[in-house]
């Protein structure tokens, strides 16, 4: 009686969990962007912009008003996607640009045309990155994650975790595909991954919290190597020189 009681339920086992899936889902992703801001003459700039948490961000960035700036590696994609953003939000000022984060002359080319094209910049979301990629190197000799997340991002106000994610990024290790399949309906979608950036772009008031790591829409904790001044600005400094920019 004992093993058969056992057997069903390890035969229900798959079905319950796929009917609390959703419940679960949403006790992990507790945290929301609550702010109802509205974003009519702003201008955003919102980098690996078609697909996953990027797109999702600028959809509602869009459908607040502003003016949003696809900044994609592949324009084709980030076409097709602005398209759909335009349909969904009614919003036509949405815009693709090129932008290769592992080529410093993309960059420099992107910056170029956006300043020819904009006075002012109100919202950036340096939401592009690579993981797991197999060893290569940029345009410049990089070595690729640094080169593109940290040297071809720059230096951002805010830091922020948006959790696990059902997105593009594992698409290098199909170990992480596999996973990111075997638990999906426990991860988080783009749409509430988006939240952390969401909230730090557009809550009035968190200016005081300049320099914070945040996830689930609140401040969270980082290393003492991460709050080291010293550690900072050696890596200011290195990162600077290899990019052959002022240091100050």
């Amino acid at each position: 009686m004992v093993e058969l009681l056992l057997l069903l339920l390890l035969l229900l086992l798959p079905f319950l969990l796929y009917m609390a899936a959703p419940q679960i889902r949403k006790m992990l992703s507790s945290g929301m962007c609550t702010s109802t801001v509205q974003l009519p003459g702003k201008v955003v700039v919102v980098t690996g912009a078609n697909t996953g948490i990027g797109k999702e961000t600028a959809k509602e960035l869009a459908q607040r008003g502003a003016r949003v700036y696809l900044a994609c590696r592949d324009v084709e994609k980030g076409e097709l996607v602005a398209k759909e953003i335009q349909t969904t939000t009614g919003n036509q000022q949405v815009l693709v640009r090129k932008l290769d984060l592992s080529d410093t002359k993309s960059i420099r080319a992107f910056a170029k045309g956006f300043l020819a094209e904009e006075k002012h910049l109100h919202i950036l979301i340096n939401n592009a990155g690579v993981m797991m990629c197999p060893y290569s190197k940029t345009a410049d000799g990089f070595e690729m994650h640094i080169g593109v997340n940290h040297l071809g991002s720059g230096v951002t106000t805010y830091s922020v975790h948006p959790g696990t994610v059902q997105s593009e990024l594992v698409r290098h290790s199909s170990f992480m595909r596999w996973m990111w399949w075997l638990f999906s309906f426990f991860i988080k979608t783009p749409q509430q991954g988006a939240q952390t950036s969401l909230h730090c772009a557009l809550t009035e008031g968190l200016e005081i919290l300049s320099g914070n790591h945040f996830s689930d829409c609140h401040v969270t904790w980082v290393s003492a190597q991460a709050r080291n001044e010293t550690i900072a600005r050696r890596l200011w400094d290195v990162s600077c020189d290899l990019l052959g920019l002022p240091m100050d």
